[in-house]
């Protein structure tokens, strides 16, 4: 079987040749829309593309068509038309201006959004007194064998900072520095780059030590936390010779006089805890080889660990000489053994032989 195909009549087209009338309706619309296009285009595009910007941020020397106009051509957007503010600096510039100097250029229907002036900044990298402090005390550390870790500088100043271009990375330098150990004066020059910015600075080399300080009121008696202190630099001058340097070493000890927050821990002012008071009843521990033996007696005076206070035995109501080894324990040693002289060296008495 064949499929079957339609059937395809041809049909006539009826063709009426257009009058004069429609010749002449068709061109005068073609006019019309020509006439629209010219003069709508340049609103069109000004609308479209050509905007003054708001406030701008300038990187280099200078500001050119396209950091000012949004939409400023291709071929005239890198052309340089106002100087940029110094380095870190505000200005501002007017709207007319602008307006002014890219007509020159031949660009005119820019849209300012009601601005009457854009306000320019200068980018900068600004190196702070922390960076240049580090500088110096790398300088300080190469150059004269300071440690680092011990030093505090002293700028002379308000807060010396160096201004630079923002493309120039890397950590800021110290170059020509110079020392005096006796006065402790330091000054060298700051640099970025091969000297592309540079600020020359002074000031002292103050040494530094960790000191533990508290955190809050201590009563005579408490026990120290560790929450109770924090571990502070301080300029050496200013801290005792005492100071407590590890806060760690007096954590669990007992304060011995009044200590107000704030105050920098002094070794005095803290003591190991007393493991047994006197009057408390105390296991006495007597040891010796193959023979362990405990006691009850009583501590006749107060010891911390490791030290010696008397007792007196219980049964025997002898009194003893122990050591503190722990809270209510103490412990007695054996009595050293007495050299038995032979006979041979006893001294001889007269009339002897």
């Amino acid at each position: 079987m064949h499929a079957l195909r339609p059937i395809r009549r041809p049909t006539r087209l009826a063709v009426m040749p257009p009058s004069r009338g429609a010749f002449g309706r068709t061109a005068l619309a073609l006019a019309l829309f020509a006439m629209l296009a010219v003069f709508a285009a340049p609103l069109m595009a000004s609308d479209a593309t050509l905007r003054l910007r708001g406030d701008v941020t300038a990187r280099g020397d200078t500001l050119s068509l396209g950091d000012l106009v949004e939409g400023a051509p291709a071929d005239l957007a890198d052309r340089a038309l106002f100087r940029a503010p110094g380095l870190g600096a505000v200005g501002t510039i007017q709207a007319r201006r602008i307006a002014e100097a890219a007509s020159s250029l031949g660009i005119t229907g820019i849209e300012t959004g009601g601005r009457v002036q854009v306000s320019v900044q200068r980018a900068a990298r600004r190196v702070g007194a922390p960076e240049i402090e580090a500088a110096l005390k790398r300088s300080l550390e190469s150059a004269y064998g300071l440690d680092p870790k011990a030093l505090s500088v002293r700028l002379d100043g308000e807060a010396p900072s160096l201004l630079a271009p923002v493309d120039l990375d890397g950590p800021a330098a110290a170059v020509d520095v110079t020392y005096d150990p006796r006065t402790r004066r330091v000054a060298g020059l700051i640099v970025l780059g091969e000297r592309q910015a540079s600020l020359r600075v002074a000031g002292v080399a103050v040494e530094i030590r960790e000191v533990a300080v508290l955190t809050r009121n201590l009563a005579r008696g408490e026990a120290v936390a560790a929450a109770d202190l924090a571990v502070e630099r301080r300029p050496r001058e200013t801290v005792p010779t005492d100071a407590v340097a590890a806060g760690a070493l007096a954590v669990g000890q007992v304060a011995q006089r009044p200590v107000g927050a704030g105050q920098v821990l002094r070794s005095g002012d803290v003591a190991p805890p007393e493991l047994v008071g006197r009057g408390d009843a105390v296991t006495i521990v007597f040891e010796t080889t193959g023979v362990s033996l405990a006691m009850r007696g009583t501590a006749n005076e107060s010891g911390r660990l490791g030290a010696s206070v008397s007792v007196t035995n219980g049964a025997s109501k002898k009194v003893l000489q122990a050591v503190v080894i722990g809270p209510g324990r103490v412990s007695v040693s054996p009595p050293a053994a007495q050299p038995v002289l032979q006979a041979s060296a006893l001294p001889a008495r007269p009339g002897v032989n």
